[in-house]
């Protein structure tokens, strides 16, 4: 633990789910964490749980590298979500909030991760002690890409008017050492997100310092927006429906753009909130609706795709699989100065996994394990350095892959259904799966 600070994990016994994923998770040697039931914490737990909100704080660290030990001291501002126990978006949408939520503007198409975020009455994005949390929105299928980047371009717009008006004032204008420094600081670090609200904050304090001297029209327009002298971590946030499917087309207007914006897509590999329906991230064999004998066309790779512009960083992740490449993967692709798409796996519900969600991360291992996923991460800074920009994080596949198939529903229930064209899909599936990976390695080796 770092210097000064002290771990205590508290629990909301009324708001956990049960899924026991934690307990699965827990890196402990002897497991510091058990499951119980609710009567046998009750009214303890209760009591414990308010204590802990009023009294003890999280610290952000302020030792070394952010790595996956300390980068749970910060505070998650996506909290009591209304998702399934054991879901395998909402880690990732945690963790985002975690690194980046006290600044994120972010998009959320319509689909499960609207559902589980904002759920009426209750939105479980949240704010820290400041008041500084996730700006959150929710648009459609059809245009959820474009409402992202219509909130990108507003706030990209109202920044370069200040810009523009501070270096004025730094030309001609009448204005004290200290405010003058405060804005040339600003102006050298306006589009990196480390250090940001420092730098706000000392402009901030210049102006009022300016401002209680002399009543100045000029600065105190600047005053008013002050709110955007903190660089904004811009999100677009849906599901492989969105992303694959009906609004890909938008997406890839977006990432065409060149701007500075980032997607995370929670890759459930099926329409998971609209019933399970499949989806061009559906891959071959899966059973799902509009293909109840076996999806017969491989998996749509939308990374490749998104790679093709050249400018563009792509990461294809799983946290269950590798918490330090998707922590990686996320850091990077926010600090990329251009667009960004982050590819997740997400086991859900509709996969009906072995001993159900609460080995939703072990699964994500299996995964990538058995070759069926794999974790890769493309860096465009790379080619300016003279390496590759094509990263292949995962190894080779280590367990069977017709096993992994076997140990989720809507895989082995075509095997109960259909047992001769299962037998034909599930080859076909490691093959589509092989040659998938057999690409990858290629680009890796160049």
């Amino acid at each position: 633990i770092q210097k000064g600070f002290e771990f205590h994990m508290a629990i909301s016994v009324l708001d956990c789910t049960g899924c026991g994923v934690c307990v699965g998770q827990c890196p402990a040697k002897e497991k510091a964490l058990t499951m119980t039931k609710l009567e046998n914490v009750m009214p303890e737990g209760a009591r414990k749980w308010d204590y802990a909100e009023k009294n003890i704080t999280y610290k952000k660290p302020t030792q070394g590298k952010l790595n996956v030990a300390n980068s749970q001291y910060l505070r998650p501002l996506n909290e009591f979500s209304g998702a399934c126990a054991g879901c395998g978006e909402t880690p990732y949408a945690k963790l985002v909030t975690q690194l980046f939520g006290d600044r994120m503007m972010l998009s959320n198409s319509a689909g499960c991760s609207t559902v589980w975020a904002a759920g009426a009455p209750s939105v479980s994005y949240t704010t820290d002690e400041n008041g500084h949390g996730p700006a959150w929105g929710f648009s459609l299928f059809e245009d959820n890409a474009e409402y992202g980047f219509g909130m990108f371009l507003g706030v990209a717009q109202i920044r370069a008017t200040l810009a523009l008006k501070m270096r004025v004032l730094l030309e001609g204008g009448d204005i004290s050492a200290a405010l003058r420094s405060s804005m040339e600081e600003w102006l050298e670090g306006k589009d990196l997100g480390e250090g940001t609200r420092e730098r706000a904050a000392a402009l901030t304090a210049a102006l009022d310092e300016a401002l209680a001297e002399k009543d100045d029209a000029e600065l105190k327009a600047l005053r008013e927006k002050s709110d955007f002298f903190v660089k904004r971590s811009h999100w677009i946030f849906g599901g492989d429906g969105w992303a694959y499917d009906i609004g890909y087309g938008g997406l890839d207007h977006v990432l065409a753009s060149g701007e500075d914006i980032n997607v995370l897509v929670f890759d459930t590999e099926v329409y998971s909130n609209t019933g399970g329906q499949s989806s061009k991230a559906t891959p071959t064999g899966a059973v799902a609706q509009f293909a109840a004998n076996g999806k017969m066309s491989r998996k749509k790779d939308l990374g490749l795709m998104a790679m093709s512009y050249g400018n563009v960083y792509v990461a294809q992740i799983a946290m269950g699989a590798s918490q330090e490449q998707t922590l990686k993967a996320i850091s990077e692709a926010e600090a990329y100065p251009g667009p960004s798409l982050i590819i997740a796996y997400s086991p859900c519900l509709n996969h009906g996994i072995k001993g159900g969600l609460g080995n939703s991360q072990m699964q994500a291992k299996r995964a990538v394990e058995a070759g069926y996923w794999s974790l890769y991460h493309y860096d465009p800074r790379r080619i300016g350095q003279g390496e590759n920009p094509f990263v292949l994080d995962s190894k080779e596949p280590s367990n069977g892959f017709r096993e992994f198939l076997l140990s989720e529903v809507r895989y082995s229930s075509l095997k109960r259904q259909f047992p001769e064209r299962a037998e034909m899909l599930y080859e076909k599936a490691e093959a589509d799966a092989k040659a998938r990976r057999s690409n990858y390695t290629r680009l890796a080796n160049k």
